[in-house]
């Protein structure tokens, strides 16, 4: 059940971290990163390491994006 929420969590990520990536958006990473370590937790009392995969994944590919625009960008 914790796998699902973490997926879930992951899925609310993507959409926002995608719509962050709009330029002069970055700075929606500062929102979107906190979720993903929320999911990556939930993730990580699960059973199953799909969930907290994925948002690890999430959390790396838009921290770089966050610092590619300077934290604002």
């Amino acid at each position: 059940m914790l796998n699902i929420v973490s997926i879930a969590l992951g899925l609310v990520t993507l959409t926002l971290g995608l719509v962050a990536f709009i330029p002069l958006l970055g700075w929606m990473n500062w929102i979107v990163i906190p979720i993903g370590i929320v999911g990556a937790a939930v993730g990580a009392l699960s059973s199953s390491n799909g969930g907290r995969n994925l948002n690890l994944v999430l959390i790396v590919i838009f921290a770089i994006r966050l610092s590619l625009g300077g934290g604002i960008f």
